[in-house]
């Protein structure tokens, strides 16, 4: 017989484990993260992980030098990366012994395999307004605050400081 969820349908029983893991999930979503110091020589790169980040590791290692170590590296419940592989590279680069960990035991080596992905590929989904970009950039650099922090480098600071105007170009329907 089909177990019933409590929205009342009908559904396998294989259905409602999984509707009980995501009620499960979602439950410990909403308690407090654990976080532990755990030794970088403690941590695993995940073998198949697609990203390229060489070319962010030092401004990574900058931030981290800068801000702290603001967001944990997540690991599986064996120590394998699931988020974090370019802030690992970065502490090995400033020498850390010890880095913040949040260990994601609760997660299914599927989720954790996609969780991988999506972490990476959600943040490509937003886009800078670039009218307050600038001006947030510009005024950082008014207080002389280190723009080399910020990830661009000079030639994108520059264009994004550059005045914002027409360029010359003037609309058809303005000329007499």
């Amino acid at each position: 017989m089909p177990a019933i969820p409590a929205d009342g349908r009908a559904c396998t029983a294989a259905a409602a484990l999984r509707l009980g893991r995501r009620a499960t999930h979602r439950a410990r979503a909403t308690q407090a993260m654990q976080i532990e110091l755990r030794s970088v020589h403690d941590i695993k790169p995940y073998e198949s992980n697609p990203r390229r980040n060489d070319g962010a590791v030092e401004a990574v290692a900058k931030s981290i030098r800068e801000y702290g170590f603001r967001q944990p590296i997540v690991v599986d419940a064996d120590g394998v990366i699931v988020v974090g592989h370019t802030r690992l590279k970065a502490a090995l680069q400033l020498g850390m012994a010890e880095v913040p960990v949040h260990v994601a035991a609760e997660l299914t080596p599927e989720q954790a395999r996609a969780y991988r992905l999506a972490d990476n590929q959600l943040a490509t989904l937003s886009e800078f307004d670039p009218d307050l970009l600038s001006a947030e950039i510009a005024a950082l650099k008014a207080l002389e605050y280190d723009l080399g922090l910020l990830g661009w480098d000079d030639s994108e600071l520059t264009e994004l400081l550059a005045p914002k105007g027409n360029d010359g170009l003037v609309d058809p329907d303005d000329v007499p």
